[in-house]
């Protein structure tokens, strides 16, 4: 293919790099002005980020770059003000652009993790290798936090521009639940004159927000205890499933697997199943329409992770809710009704879930998205939601979505995030915006450097987020929390989630 026809830089070997740019672009300053809405603290709901010079605890100090990319960069570590390890590299033909990595999870450490950025660089070392620069932020805690995790990322963007001068350009790229991170950074951070962000790219995106985004695993968290009846067992203390799990709980993922296999046999041939087991498995399958391959994650989530946002997040309050939802599926849906656990959100943990984590679809920059169509983790019906949330705001426009014949979520092809990458940054360059057919049709040319295949599917509509969602009351419209319904949150100081 010839080069004219790649939309972006030029697909290279990064076995072959050109000079290196000699010394940082110039320094333009920090973000001038006040920033949207507030970041989540219920002390502190409208603080910005602290300022790049005042920020940096350790580094950015030189550091061995993960081995794909040996000899193609210069690597760095630290760890920022707050708490929060960092990664950064600089390819020896850096392009003079910045991308900023949003890492999904979230993850449950107490703490930073400082192997997570140098795992998510290796992930991602494609976009080193296409000549951008990449920081990412282990952020400052483990747990649910969006807005601290957009803030973590705003920090860093700062503390590379202190370092290394303004780049070029800057994107943020997200990925699973940093995704909804990016998309937040976008809102946040990217509507004012000025931004430092120029264009924004979601991968395998959680784009329906936490007030629904995770309603498939509140009804699989009531309906494997409907059937199992081991979640908890009747002999052990009994908690309302919201909880995910009691906070003082000892159980470890392995137990929970234990538990799963005990009354499904989802880890055994069908074979091996007994009848009941294999009926426990059906039901929960098709009420939920949970693939059979992600049961195990989606449940440690709603065990694990549902436990951190209420107990950790949200001082024991429940922000999720059944009380209308019908079951069906089952071999016996009555049944399954009748005996399900049903329970009523507190309005007030909806509110500070909904702040922390909803998109209201305000953007003004470029945001181009990629999912696998079959995506068994964040279900492609995530890009219905995030284009009605676009919709809702008026400002679809700004949003390019593709969608690719894959069937994982951690990982799609290399040649595809090349191409993505490549289409977002000639949209910013030259204000076309590109079509799902142009991505398709450039994407070979990437292919012939990495070799992963081009999967694109330019014709793909994912269906409504009702459809594979059960809908709970008003969860048909979007966005689920308006622009001004979040400004006049944050003018309130006392909503969200604590950084």
């Amino acid at each position: 293919m010839h080069t004219s026809q790649a939309p972006g830089r030029t697909p290279h070997t990064p076995s072959g790099p050109r000079p290196r740019r000699r010394g940082p672009i110039a320094l333009t300053g920090l973000l001038a002005g006040a920033l949207l809405a507030g970041l989540g603290s219920p002390a502190t709901a409208a603080t910005e980020p602290e300022p790049a010079a005042a920020a940096a605890a350790t580094g950015p100090a030189p550091a061995p770059c993960p081995e794909v990319l040996a000899g193609q960069a210069t690597c760095y570590r630290g760890q920022d003000r707050n708490g929060a390890h960092y990664m950064i590299a600089i390819p020896a033909d850096w392009n003079g652009s910045l991308v900023m990595h949003a890492h999904g999870g979230p993850d449950l450490t107490e703490q930073s993790d400082p192997e997570r950025s140098p795992g998510d660089l290796a992930r991602w070392s494609v976009m080193v290798r296409e000549g951008y620069a990449w920081a990412g932020s282990a952020y400052r805690r483990g747990g649910y936090g969006t807005r601290m995790a957009a803030e973590d990322t705003e920090n860093l963007r700062r503390l590379f521009v202190d370092r290394f001068g303004q780049p070029r350009r800057t994107y943020v790229h997200g990925q699973s639940w940093g995704g909804n991170v990016a998309a937040k950074v976008a809102e946040i951070y990217g509507r004012r004159p000025g931004s430092p962000y120029d264009g924004v790219l979601l991968t395998s995106g959680v784009l329906a927000g936490g007030s629904r985004g995770y309603d498939y695993r509140v009804d699989l968290r009531v309906v494997y205890q409907y059937y199992c009846r081991n979640h908890p067992r009747p002999t052990e203390p009994q908690y309302p499933l919201w909880m995910g799990l009691r906070a003082d709980s000892t159980m470890t993922t392995t137990g929970l697997r234990a538990r799963l296999s005990e009354c499904t046999g989802y880890d055994l041939q069908p074979a091996e199943r007994t009848p009941l087991q294999q009926r426990n498995l059906d039901d929960i399958l098709a009420v939920t329409k949970i693939p059979e391959r992600t049961l195990e994650s989606h449940l440690r989530f709603a065990t694990f992770t549902f436990r951190d946002i209420v107990h950790n997040r949200l001082g024991g309050r429940n922000p999720f809710d059944n009380r209308t939802i019908r079951y069906s599926g089952s071999h016996d849906d009555k049944a399954l009704n009748a005996g399900v656990e049903r329970f009523s959100a507190d309005p007030r943990a909806v509110r500070d879930l909904s702040f922390d984590s909803d998109i209201t679809g305000a953007v003004s920059l470029p945001v181009l998205t990629m999912h696998a169509i079959d995506d068994p983790t964040a279900f492609v019906e995530h890009e219905a939601a995030y284009r009605a949330s676009l919709e809702g705001a008026r400002s679809a426009g700004h949003l390019v979505q593709t969608f690719t014949r894959e069937s994982e979520h951690s990982e799609l092809s290399a040649s595809e995030y090349a191409t993505a990458m490549s289409a977002l940054a000639t949209w910013v360059r030259t204000g076309r915006k590109p079509t799902a057919g142009a991505l398709a049709a450039s994407c070979p040319a990437f292919d012939a450097v990495y070799g992963t295949g081009c999967y694109f599917d330019p014709g793909f509509v994912p269906a409504d987020y009702a459809s594979r969602v059960l809908p709970r009351p008003g969860a048909r419209h979007w966005p689920a929390l308006t622009a001004a319904q979040e400004r006049a949150l944050a003018r309130r100081g006392d909503v969200g989630i604590a950084p």
